[in-house]
């Protein structure tokens, strides 16, 4: 086991030697022990820190759409940044293992708020198939995936899916965006999530159309459920 342990610590560091880690907000160079982000972007990274924070303007927001019981996001997203280059390539340049790190990232934030802690299932907001398809993952899934291995919680996909193809809410203004989503989502089975708590997972927060149209799903088969959100980053002027 240490011998191949130690070979593949080598083939790393060859592989690293040749093909340069950069950080993803900032380009440079990543050192030994940094993942993704450097050090220095993860101290500047706008946090919300609104996993500390029952009572906060993302759970209001939630709350005032569907009675979410809890709410949070990792970062503000800044137009303009690094941070906002983050999202893109989080979401776009097929970069599922940072995905998972961010989700790894927010999930031990959340455990150690304690409000989670009731947390029994975690939903992944889907992708229709034709869209996985051309994208290659799920980046809401691998974000699930990465907070369900700090909080020791299962993650359900198959169950929520995404039935209509419909166009990306980037293409939409804040208005039209509730009608690109409304009714998009089906349930196939209530009984997996009767008398949970279920945390809801998306990558970015806008004006909350996705999220609703998720938990109007779930709710139009099931009442015995509580619905809580987290998503990787939300706009810091909609919350100002």
């Amino acid at each position: 086991m240490r011998v191949r342990k130690n070979i593949r610590t080598h083939l790393l560091s060859l592989f690293h030697l040749f093909i340069p880690q950069l950080c993803v907000v900032c380009g440079w160079l990543l050192v030994e022990g940094e993942q993704f982000i450097c050090t220095a972007c993860r101290w500047h990274m706008p946090l919300t820190y609104t996993w500390t924070k029952p009572e906060n303007p993302i759970r209001g927001k939630m709350y005032a759409l569907f009675m979410a019981e809890q709410a949070c996001a990792l970062f503000f997203y800044e137009k303009h940044t690094g941070y906002a280059d983050l999202v893109h390539r989080f979401k776009y340049n097929g970069k599922p293992a940072l995905a998972h790190a961010l989700g790894t990232w927010l999930g031990q934030e959340m455990k150690l708020s304690g409000y989670y802690d009731d947390i029994d299932l975690i939903l992944p907001v889907p992708l229709h198939p034709l869209r996985r398809l051309k994208r290659g993952y799920n980046q809401s899934e691998h974000l699930s995936r990465g907070i369900a291995r700090a909080l020791g919680k299962p993650v359900s996909t198959g169950n929520l899916v995404r039935t209509v193809h419909n166009r990306s809410q980037t293409l939409h203004d804040s208005t039209d965006r509730w009608e690109n989503v409304s009714g998009i989502f089906v349930l196939r089975d209530p009984k997996k999530v009767e008398n949970k708590h279920i945390l809801l997972v998306d990558d970015v927060l806008t004006t909350g159309a996705t999220l609703d149209s998720c938990a109007e799903a779930i709710r139009a088969k099931t009442n015995l459920c509580r619905i809580s959100v987290a998503v990787l980053t939300a706009s810091a002027r909609d919350f100002q």
